[in-house]
């Protein structure tokens, strides 16, 4: 049976290589589909917990996990090569930065040169991991080339760029329109063949390129918005006035505006990595992109702003910083969620640290987090415990938060979040908001 066929009568064996925050649901939808899935998962834990029916994503029912396990549905393995007996794959790996800001494509080479080895007639490959435009084609593809297959004839390649928005209880995996583009026209025709038996909507681009360079623009956009954001903020407090009403009477022009707003830095695994891959990227072109660059230059920077906050609200109580007992309230990088890759509240609390405060943090969904070089357990929140504290930190707005009890009990509040909006004014407790 041909792979269209397969597809379209869904018995096609579809593997997804990664089951994390996007792979897993990904994986979940096509089980829901009727499909048979293999996952490959290199973390021993989590391949475990999923063999066993068991959930480790908020985004996912812990429900559909043991369902589709227990039907057979979908399992999860290490072994690469039971590549050579699936259909359709998709890669779904982490694409981070080095040290040095610069993409880290490391796990897509070594996902393609398992591929290489188990490639067969009749297969379909994706790459849904965000990397800079040519990555597809100039990574993936020559190292399947060298099988001797032929794209879009014998095997079929496309990339079509993940859209995972942890914590989006309004738009799941299935809601969000799904961009694809292949290497060939037939490459794409089967990539959107693919993803339009769970999916509602695709959209169609002429090459990898423009869907590796879509999904930049995507994040891109955002970085660049926060960073205006952010930088308006700092202005707007030195000039004594209150960002947050600004942009609730901007919000009332029913066009032409796009409220953004601003906080203690970016967090997530796209936001604060993706514009620095098109930059790596377009230095290859002799083009230095400097508004992206400052863009992630003033999100970094907010971090420190916040512990500047910090630092001068507790002069004027007459409190030095140094030893003083800083609480931060919330580590994942956004409300709600358990990830904490890349969360401000991490860099705000190795900040503090290095400036010799006695930081400790709170998270109902973390209970475990390292900052800098140190491992910090979340510590127990409670009125009598907040009042022990100099300085309370709210870094991430958890809806589990009981903001009156954060406020009657606390000395002082840096609020990054406006979390306290509607309870300023009941207490005498000092907020500053940033």
């Amino acid at each position: 049976m041909k792979l269209k066929e397969k597809i379209i009568s869904r018995k096609a064996n579809i593997g997804v290589v990664g089951l994390g925050y996007v792979g897993l649901p990904l994986a979940v939808e096509f089980a829901r589909a009727g499909f048979q899935v293999t996952g490959f998962e290199q973390n021993p834990k989590r391949k475990a917990m999923i063999n066993r029916g068991e959930n480790y994503i908020t985004d996912v029912l812990d429900s559909d996990i043991k369902e589709f396990v227990s039907a057979k549905k979908l399992k999860a393995v290490t072994d690469f090569s039971l590549l050579k007996r699936l259909d359709a794959i998709c890669i779904c790996v982490p694409t981070p930065l080095d040290k040095n800001k610069q993409p880290d494509i490391s796990y897509v080479k070594s996902v393609t040169q398992r591929l290489a080895r188990f490639i067969r007639k009749e297969q379909l490959i994706v790459l849904e991991s965000t990397t800079y435009p040519g990555t597809t084609e100039e990574i993936i593809l020559p190292q399947l080339n060298a099988s001797g297959l032929e794209v879009g004839k014998d095997f079929f390649l496309a990339f079509s760029p993940e859209r995972i928005d942890p914590g989006n209880k309004m738009f799941k995996t299935k809601d969000v329109p799904k961009v694809v583009g292949g290497v060939t026209s037939k490459c794409t025709e089967m990539a959107q063949l693919l993803y339009s038996q769970i999916l509602t909507k695709i959209f169609t681009v002429s090459s990898p390129r423009v869907a590796e360079m879509e999904k930049l623009l995507e994040n891109i956009f955002r970085s660049v918005n926060i960073a205006l954001v952010n930088e308006l903020a700092i202005l707007c407090k030195k000039m004594n006035i209150d960002i947050w009403e600004v942009i609730e009477a901007a919000k009332t022009k029913p066009y032409g505006f796009m409220p953004f707003y601003p906080g203690p830095g970016l967090g997530g695994h796209c936001i604060p990595l993706d514009p620095f891959y098109l930059a790596w990227k377009a230095k290859e072109f002799n083009l230095t992109t400097r508004f992206i660059e400052l863009a992630g230059e003033i999100n970094d920077r907010m971090p420190e702003y916040v512990v500047q906050l910090v630092q001068g609200a507790l002069n004027q109580k007459g409190k030095s910083l140094k030893g003083a007992k800083i609480l931060v309230l919330g580590v994942a990088y956004k409300k709600d969620l358990d990830d904490w890759r890349e969360s401000p509240s991490l860099k705000v609390m190795e900040i503090l640290d290095k400036m010799s405060a006695d930081v400790s943090y709170n998270d109902p969904h973390v209970s475990r987090v390292k900052a800098g070089n140190k491992f910090y357990p979340s510590s127990v929140l409670s009125g009598k415990s907040i009042k022990q504290y100099d300085c309370c930190v709210i870094a991430t707005a958890h809806s589990v938060y009981d903001y009156n009890l954060i406020a009657k009990n606390a000395k002082l509040i840096i609020d990054t979040r406006n979390a306290l909006k509607d309870v300023v004014g009941k207490y005498l407790v000092k907020v500053i908001r940033i």
